[in-house]
């Protein structure tokens, strides 16, 4: 655990790639293959469920620490962090434990998850006392499932491949799936993704899929395309779909779905299922799974809000009735896998084009082929991208004809760009703030908007919250809201202010629904800060009927 624990303060030390990608080589070149096995899983993006109810865990925090409730929460408040402030709290061990990461996960951390408070409560005190106060934190953070430190899963793919003499893209294939909740990692895990290459690895087995290309957000004017993009001729150009990104596995007659976020989610699309009888063996589908009604809007697209698929995704259960509302489909795009060939290094336009035989070939009821777009040039691609919200799609997406599979956010096979509509926005007023976390542990940086209740002239009106943000501002706009903040505090609420109403910023956001569950009867989907609007009085601020125009 002391070894992960030094990793964590030299990866959390550095925003320096480079620093980071040498911590991590130096970590995985002495690391025992069971420890670097569960390190790969954390470090990739693997969280397992909640461990230990917060609650039992401020309650033997303050118990051990002989503190007041009161004093726990307002040092929690000035740290920002419940593992950081708990590790600064109790007593701790002067040199800590000498058994590994994977011992303390395994032995002494997941026994701890469904035990009763009690049981957990006289396993944790002994626990803590075997640690320092850097493992303490970091076993904290494996408890509460909120281990994050800035290292993304291409940079522990570039780590394992350098240490092991590896073409990082196969490390990369190697490791989809490893992060899934369903995975144990394990010594002979860790062994496989550091293994020389085999002749026959090329071939795919059991139902793993590749990992996902993404795209490049592509915000120039239109009248730069021509020189940034050439002619659009060069590009194989479509909607962007706003559903859940899919690979659909079909290989040995059994079926498989994957999120991008590589979570095996087969049992959650039961319409997907007949694929296993009708798609060819050897076939990987890249694509979108989206709610799908004929006749309900232009009988070209018919597309539901995500905020429909997004019923589905919450239930743990589905009932007929929620199959029947929300039924779904794959928008299919990409073709990575024919009759058990990897074809990622195949020209995206030849992938298309077997793909239409595919579709055209086999009955794939719930499955439905991208449409393509063309246009004579970029301005008229342009006007049919102002279509995309009255058709209910983000934009469009531009993939070069020439363009391999990729793995990742990268341009070295080709690159795809999303050409993203401008989001929805409204001025909207701060009438609630709580501190951040980490870095802005200190400073009052979340925040809840409102918007008014009448238009302006009415007698009596009222704000009403509809939406929270944090992300927008710059590190000095911030420090200067902060100050705002303290001088205008009305009340607290434990951890939230409620403000004098006095800032107004423009709130961008991707969508907007009917809701039941806020105050507002509206939710909007990413809301963020995209200016403050110092020019703007309060009494000037959007109301609800405008929200509701944006419905429509």
């Amino acid at each position: 655990m002391k070894a992960f624990a030094t990793l964590y303060l030299r990866l959390d030390a550095t925003t320096s790639s480079n620093a980071k990608l040498e911590a991590l080589r130096d970590y995985f070149a002495t690391a025992p293959a069971e420890d670097a096995a569960w390190a790969v899983y954390f470090l990739a993006g693997g969280r397992p469920r909640q461990l230990v109810p917060t609650r039992v865990l401020r309650e033997q925090a303050t118990a051990q620490a002989g503190l007041p409730d009161w004093l726990f929460e307002e040092s929690y408040q000035a740290v920002g962090d419940l593992a950081e402030t708990i590790s600064l709290l109790v007593p701790v061990h002067a040199d800590g434990s000498d058994e590994g990461l994977a011992t303390w996960v395994e032995q002494h951390l997941l026994p701890l998850r469904g035990l009763p408070p009690e049981q957990i409560q006289q396993r944790l005190q002994p626990l803590w006392a075997q640690l320092d106060r850097p493992s303490l934190m970091l076993c904290l953070k494996l408890i509460t499932g909120s281990f994050r430190v800035g290292v993304s899963k291409l940079l522990v793919t570039r780590a394992l491949a350098q240490l092991a003499g590896l073409d990082a893209k196969r490390v990369a294939q190697r490791m989809v799936g490893y992060t899934d909740i369903s995975h144990r990692p394990t010594a002979a895990s860790y062994q496989m993704l550091i293994a020389a290459e085999s002749a026959d690895e090329h071939r795919q087995r059991g139902g793993q899929p590749y990992p996902f290309f993404l795209a490049h957000p592509l915000q120039a004017p239109t009248e730069q395309f021509d020189t940034l993009l050439g002619p659009p001729s060069a590009w194989q150009i479509e909607w962007k779909w706003d559903g859940i990104r899919a690979q659909v596995v079909k290989r040995e007659g059994q079926l498989w779905v994957w999120s991008r976020g590589e979570e095996l989610v087969t049992d959650r699309f039961p319409e997907l299922h007949s694929l296993a009888q009708t798609l060819p063996d050897g076939v990987v589908l890249d694509g979108e799974i989206l709610v799908w009604k004929p006749g309900d809007t232009p009988a070209e697209l018919a597309v539901q809000p995500f905020a429909l698929l997004q019923q589905r995704i919450g239930r743990k259960t589905l009932g007929k009735k929620l199959l029947s509302d929300a039924p779904v489909v794959l928008q299919a795009y990409d073709l990575l896998e024919w009759q058990g060939e990897d074809w990622r290094n195949r020209p995206q336009h030849e992938r298309r084009r077997q793909l239409e035989r595919l579709v055209e070939d086999h009955p794939l009821a719930p499955v439905l082929l991208s449409p393509l777009l063309d246009g004579p040039d970029w301005a008229d691609l342009a006007r049919q991208r102002e279509q995309s919200r009255s058709l209910g799609v983000e934009g469009l997406m531009l993939k070069q004809r020439e363009a391999l599979y990729g793995v990742g956010r990268t341009k070295d096979m080709g690159t795809w760009w999303k050409w993203k509509i401008d989001p929805f926005s409204v001025d909207a007023v701060l009438i609630y703030a709580q501190r951040g976390h980490g870095r802005r542990a200190s400073l009052y940086s979340d925040y809840t908007f409102a918007v008014w209740d009448a238009p302006a002239g009415t007698p009596g009106r009222a704000l009403v919250p509809f939406a929270k943000a944090y992300s927008g501002l710059s590190d000095e706009e911030m420090r200067k809201v902060d100050a705002i903040i303290r001088k205008t505090t009305v009340e607290t609420f434990g951890p939230v202010r409620s403000v004098t109403p006095t800032l107004v910023f423009e709130l961008g956001f991707e969508g907007i629904a009917l809701s039941k569950r806020h105050k507002s009867g509206i939710a909007v989907r990413f809301p963020r800060m995209l200016r403050w609007r110092l020019d703007k009085p309060v009494e000037e601020a959007d109301d609800l009927a405008t929200l509701q125009a944006l419905l429509a």
